[in-house]
């Protein structure tokens, strides 16, 4: 996909979309922190529904410590993972209070060394929290970006160092969300809905859908 290609993608997808966010309720850095931590291999829908009765209770590292593992676990039992995903909460908060009085780092070597937290989760948090020109790939925007050649790449990885550096800087901070929602309701991964896509014209994938 050549360059100008690209850039027509991003007007569009900016065009229709001109603030976009993260699906996952949130109000502070630690609660965007702890539903990334939950929403592995789980909907953001399911997430909220547990965050949405655990925050008004406890939205602090401390407050959530104080409701030890079982407390947190009556909470996001809803949730797939909940046992291991409960145990690196915990030890996260642990480390929040001990070692950053409290906040999240705005840093990714800080972020990538607490308990459950990889690159992917560090890029979110650094991106929706903090507005940093991150690209966090998830299965949506690896789909994404292979299927439309927009940014191809045999791994997580590999899709963002590409997508790094072929988005202009003016899309950066934007652009993990609009393919994430792209890849959510538009191009899904069993039949893509092309016939309802802004960006059919463009998107080089051969194997288009005909119907909306």
């Amino acid at each position: 996909m050549n360059t100008q290609k690209r850039l027509e993608i991003l007007t569009r997808l900016r065009d229709a979309n001109p603030h976009p966010t993260t699906e996952l309720n949130f109000s502070t850095p630690f609660e965007l922190l702890i539903a990334v931590l939950l929403s592995a291999q789980a909907t953001d829908v399911g997430v909220n529904k547990a965050t949405d009765k655990l925050y008004p209770i406890a939205n602090t590292p401390q407050a959530i410590l104080d409701l030890g593992l079982e407390g947190l676990k009556s909470y996001i039992k809803t949730i797939g993972l909940f046992n291991t995903k409960a145990v690196n909460t915990m030890k996260t908060c642990q480390m929040l209070v001990d070692l950053h009085n409290g906040e999240v780092p705005e840093s990714r070597e800080a972020l990538e060394a607490l308990p459950g937290v990889g690159r992917k989760t560090a890029n979110v948090v650094l991106n929706t929290a903090f507005g940093w020109p991150t690209i966090a790939v998830d299965t949506h925007i690896f789909r994404v970006s292979n299927r439309t050649k927009f940014a191809m790449g045999k791994n997580v990885d590999l899709v963002e160092q590409k997508l790094l550096k072929v988005v202009p800087a003016e899309f950066k901070v934007d652009v993990h969300h609009w393919l994430i929602l792209h890849g959510r309701y538009t191009c899904v991964a069993r039949k893509p809905r092309c016939g309802s896509c802004i960006i059919e014209d463009l998107c080089e994938f051969k194997d288009k859908t005909s119907d909306d």
